[in-house]
């Protein structure tokens, strides 16, 4: 065994072993990452076939190293050149995509590509079928393939010939290029194109001469040709993404980066241990089944908590001149609240303050809520708050409240009918203040500022009078605290998360901009510069015009939405009719703002659709609407603003985004006939 392990073509075949399967890993991680996140460039996708070639060849490769004849031999060395066939036609398909890029356009570069497919396929049928391209397997340990046929030498002439042809043409791309940056990309490209064809040219050595060269002076030959590969296969798929990529570096960076710690270095290392493991049947006692099955665990686990320990530094290296503000980014990612999150909290300031105060009913009303007020959580039967609710005017309560700071500062209030207590105590030197009515306790809860009402907490009033201990106050006033806070946070937040949803497409529109102006003459660019009505000031205004001739009028039939790449889209699926067109895009936009689960029409939840639904699809009148909502005539119409501004939001996703997900009009508005009602 000794000797065996001090044999340097021994460890050169094992480390090529290992490195070949670790090409395989990489290269399909590559493959599925194109898919991922750059499947709609051209660029991308000859890339992606590249890849595959390279997984075909080095897969063979791999299995080639288990095989013990050549029976067994056989059928991987046949399925190898699958990607040594294709690997021409591949690169001259690659170099063209990138050449057209640059606005280099050539219908005889393309016919090129398709014959060199074509071509590919024969020569996958002269090699499977055939001793003219490869003929007489030979095979020993670590080394098999098939040896060169008579015309081999066709194979040769072409394989090189397409080899130089397309670095020629990745060269001229890189000339046509203006900018440094646009140069340096092209420069990556150019240095690591040829790694793919080192893939190949081992096995083209081999089989012209089998026995030319010694074992151990080829698996040194192969183990620094993987090692280049690997790392011209990365550089090359980092290129790729940004030329075709709408995303900024930084996060071309993030995901390709962390594909390759959390998924490939994985792989790797799980591969690396099935192969370090002595072939026995049991090891240290046990089945080498049960060691296998405990080291490939721990790796996972382990690797994943150290990634996740390493993140902050490995973040700080990849984004070192941003690192400050991606700093900013995680926290701020860390601390966001949900909606979820926002009643979950409720929820539990609510459960603790009603123990302490040793009462069964208790609510948290969000005055400050973007969809209009609503009730964020609630404890005990639904019913007494239900009532509690019913009975109170919270716009008289909170004036009330305004009423009582105005007219007695420097006082605590606590309202209960006819007494009021007017103490100084801690209650009101912490800005609070209790109300009671309907066996309730109030207390409006505010900004940090004390001058806007953010929410109203309700607890069941467990007596008449005023009778919290010292002790009790403490507890009550800092629960409130912050509860106070979590509504500002989250009213915060919200006007946050508004202002980026009405700068997010133009954000979109600069990073497709930044990557077509780098190359010059892009075929693209004219598309990517148009003005699209989503761009327009009055692009809401448009909307709610077209929504209200849903059913028909000028002011669907001649609106400006018609320009619409979604719009244009669905012409097919609606007889060519443009406003039957229109219709179905903004049908499919109301439908998106259905809330999961069953209809209701008196939750905050299902409003937005709601009133869309009701206002433009059925075109009930507004009266009607605000009786069926339990709702004023003066709200409704507020909360119609906010659902036509959200239909407009979506409609401007759904440009940005490139397409309408199989745009049909709503379910309850399948007919193109107007109800009966308008």
């Amino acid at each position: 065994m000794e000797s065996v392990l001090t044999n340097p073509t021994y460890i050169l075949g094992r480390l090529n072993e290992l490195l070949s399967s670790a090409i395989v890993i990489l290269a399909f991680s590559l493959f599925v990452y194109m898919f991922a996140y750059n499947v709609r460039s051209s660029l991308g996708r000859a890339f992606a076939v590249l890849l595959a070639c390279v997984c075909f060849t080095y897969a063979g490769d791999v299995a080639l190293f288990k095989v013990s004849n050549l029976d067994e031999a056989k059928f991987w060395l046949q399925f190898q050149w699958i990607g040594i066939a294709f690997m021409p036609a591949a690169y001259l398909h690659f170099s063209d995509v990138l050449l057209r890029t640059t606005n280099a356009i050539s219908a005889r570069r393309r016919f090129a590509v398709l014959v060199a497919y074509f071509f590919g396929f024969l020569l996958i049928l002269l090699a499977i079928r055939t001793q003219y391209l490869v003929r007489d397997p030979f095979h020993s340990p670590g080394m098999t393939q098939f040896r060169a046929g008579p015309f081999f030498w066709v194979f040769t002439c072409y394989f090189y010939t397409t080899l130089l042809w397309g670095a020629y043409k990745v060269y001229y791309a890189r000339q046509r290029c203006l900018t440094s940056g646009a140069k340096q990309r092209m420069t990556y490209l150019a240095v690591s194109f040829v790694a793919p064809a080192l893939g190949v040219y081992p096995y083209m050595l081999i089989a012209n001469n089998p026995s030319a060269l010694p074992n151990s002076f080829m698996f040194g030959t192969l183990f620094l040709v993987n090692i280049g590969i690997a790392v011209m296969l990365v550089i090359m798929a980092y290129s790729v993404v940004f030329f075709g990529g709408l995303s900024p570096d930084r996060v071309i960076k993030h995901n390709l980066i962390h594909l390759l710690l959390r998924g490939t270095l994985v792989a790797v290392l799980v591969i690396s241990i099935i192969q370090a493991l002595p072939q026995r049947e049991r090891l240290l006692g046990v089945p080498r089944e049960m060691i296998l099955a405990t080291s490939i665990v721990s790796v996972i686990v382990i690797s994943q908590l150290l990634i996740n320990q390493l993140k902050p530094f490995i973040d700080s290296i990849i984004f070192f001149k941003d690192k400050d503000e991606v700093q900013w980014f995680t926290e701020l990612d860390r601390r966001l609240l949900t909606t979820t999150d926002l009643q979950q909290a409720l929820e539990n300031i609510l459960i603790v303050l009603c123990e302490i105060l040793r009462v069964r009913n208790g609510f948290i009303y969000n005055l400050a809520a973007r969809q209009g007020p609503r009730l964020e959580t609630q404890i005990g039967a639904g019913h007494v708050v239900e009532g509690a609710l019913s009975n109170l005017d919270v716009n008289q309560l909170v004036s009330e409240k305004n009423g009582y700071e105005h007219a007695q500062p420097g006082t605590d209030h606590f309202d209960s009918g006819d007494h009021k207590d007017n103490r100084q105590d801690e209650i009101h030197r912490n800005g609070l203040h209790f109300i009671s009515q309907n066996g309730f306790w109030f207390v409006i809860l505010r900004n940090k500022a004390r001058d806007r009402s953010l929410g109203l907490l309700g607890l069941e009033a467990r007596t008449d009078g005023f009778d919290l201990t010292p002790e009790e106050k403490k507890t009550t006033i800092l629960l409130l605290k912050r509860a106070e806070q979590a509504l500002e946070d989250r009213r915060l937040q919200q006007e946050i998360f508004t202002a980026l949803k009405n700068i997010i497409p133009e954000i979109e529109r600069v990073q497709r901009m930044r990557t077509a102006v780098s190359y010059v003459g892009a075929p693209n660019l004219a598309s990517l510069t148009e003005e699209s009505p989503i761009h327009k000031k009055d692009f809401t205004k448009w909307v709610r015009e077209a929504l209200s001739h849903y059913w028909g009028g000028p002011k669907l039939s001649r609106s400006p939405l018609l320009n619409l790449r979604v719009v244009q889209e669905a012409l097919s699926s609606n007889d060519g009719n443009a406003s039957k067109a229109l219709r179905a895009v903004l049908g499919e936009a109301i439908e998106k703002q259905r809330p999961d689960g069953e209809r209701h029409m008196a939750t905050a939840e299902w409003l937005i659709y709601n009133i869309l639904d009701l206002k433009f699809i059925q075109g009930m009148r507004v009266r009607d609407i605000a009786q069926r909502l339990a709702m004023s005539e003066a709200d409704l119409y507020r909360k119609q603003r906010l659902a036509i501004e959200e239909v407009a939001r979506t409609l401007s996703e759904m440009e940005t985004n490139g397409h309408a997900n199989g745009v049909v009009p709503p379910s309850n508005s399948a007919s193109n006939v107007p109800p009966d009602s308008i």
